[in-house]
């Protein structure tokens, strides 16, 4: 596989229902979806590893637990490991890697916002983010600091179609969703992004 040469990435960001609607959606995302996508899901420790085998089944793009050190590649699903911080750094050759840490100031490990955070500081131009059910407001301060700085285009799940609505109806109250949709439609926006 080889290494990206645009400057793109998708992120998807989910909690409470998350696990039910990937089932949904990953399997609606084909091989020309030629940029990686990055997958935040609340989750205990070890129970991500069985999610990314279980989607990586169901899933004509490789679906995997990412790595600590890991080259950032485009055709690729990654889910943040459970119990972790994630975040996405630039080499001095300008690759993009995966970078695991621990941290203490929030008790959602992965969070979406710290690792939307991260993405400031990379060579990625355009950054489409999925919001997807979930309880909390994970998301929203993350992208209010990405959207500053990088070109974001912002997918809310339909709050009406969610276990939990949090998480997507925080970022579509601060006025970050460019669009909100169902889990139907979500696949086919991403394609198009």
């Amino acid at each position: 596989m080889q290494e990206s040469d645009k400057n793109e990435i998708v992120v998807i960001a989910s909690s409470t229902g998350g696990p039910d609607i990937l089932k949904k959606i990953i399997p609606k995302l084909d091989r020309n979806l030629d940029v990686p996508v990055v997958i935040i899901q609340h989750m205990t420790e070890g129970f991500t590893k069985s999610m990314a085998a279980s989607l990586d089944m169901i899933s004509s793009i490789t679906v995997k637990e990412a790595e600590d050190g890991e080259i950032v590649k485009p055709s690729c699903i990654y889910v943040a490991p459970g119990g972790r911080q994630i975040r996405i750094i630039n080499d001095i050759s300008g690759r993009a890697y995966f970078k695991l840490v621990s941290d203490e100031s929030s008790i959602l490990k992965p969070c979406a916002d710290f690792f939307l955070e991260s993405l400031v500081m990379t060579d990625f131009e355009k950054i489409t983010v999925t919001v997807l059910t979930g309880m909390g407001k994970d998301t929203t301060e993350g992208l209010e600091k990405l959207s500053r700085y990088k070109k974001t285009y912002v997918i809310a799940q339909d709050c009406s179609t969610c276990v939990v609505g949090g998480m997507p109806k925080s970022i579509i109250d601060a006025g970050l969703a460019d669009m909100v949709l169902t889990p139907d439609e979500i696949p086919d926006a991403i394609m198009k992004r």
